[in-house]
């Protein structure tokens, strides 16, 4: 079942009540908040309303919270590595 990825990328400051009341309703409070919506008439009407303030795409698995922030988790740069068998003896 095909999910929209919508992602709040503007504020809503200094708009009218409908545009934040319809950000709401979609569960967005912060900017880069993400949101995964099942696709249907109803979600896709209330993201026309706030077009010009998100950034949707469609997905095919919707993600969990932590799912999501493990692939935004970036790389350590480094890597820890187990001394091999027998090489603490040697020091």
């Amino acid at each position: 079942m095909p999910f929209f990825k919508i992602t709040l990328m503007r504020s809503a400051i200094g708009l009218p009540m409908k545009t934040t009341g319809v950000l709401k309703a979609l569960g967005l409070r912060k900017r880069m908040a993400t949101v995964f919506h099942p696709v249907s008439p109803q979600v896709a009407g209330q993201i026309m309303a706030v077009k010009e303030l998100v950034a949707v795409s469609e997905v095919e698995n919707a993600m969990s919270k932590a799912e999501f922030k493990a692939t935004r988790k970036p790389d350590p740069g480094y890597y820890i590595e187990t001394p091999a068998h027998g090489a603490s003896e040697q020091v």
